[in-house]
């Protein structure tokens, strides 16, 4: 089963989120500190890393610089879930084959999508 490390701060969108990605077969790691989820992403890499946009004391964006420039980590998929608009020109720009957007809120179908694309084997 894929390990997805879930890093929103939104107690209700983790709790629904974590629903989700278990009712279509993922095993979610759920962080709502994005500082933790970057100590488990050094020292426990998951398969897939779903990360809320919005958050501090650093975002999204700074969250991606730091795991594919400082932790060398740029096989790890990573993709951001946001509700701005602007953010899937902002990663179409990144030319990163390893990092996707998910817009909020997110479908079942789109979700499984999302994943799908950067896991192979991933459950049906």
């Amino acid at each position: 089963m894929h390990k997805i490390l879930l890093v929103e701060d939104d107690q209700q969108i983790l709790d629904m989120m974590e629903i989700l990605l278990r009712k279509i077969g993922y095993e979610p790691v759920l962080v709502p500190d994005v500082l933790e989820a970057l100590d488990r992403v050094r020292n426990s890499p998951p398969d897939l890393v779903l990360l809320d946009i919005m958050m501090t004391p650093i975002n999204g964006w700074e969250f991606l610089l730091k795991v594919r420039g400082e932790y060398h980590m740029s096989d790890l998929p990573i993709l951001l879930f946001t509700a701005s608009p602007e953010a899937e020109d902002k990663v179409a720009q990144l030319n990163d084959p390893r990092t996707g957007i998910l817009q909020k809120p997110v479908s079942i179908p789109e979700l499984k999508a999302g994943l799908e694309r950067f896991l192979p084997g991933a459950p049906r």
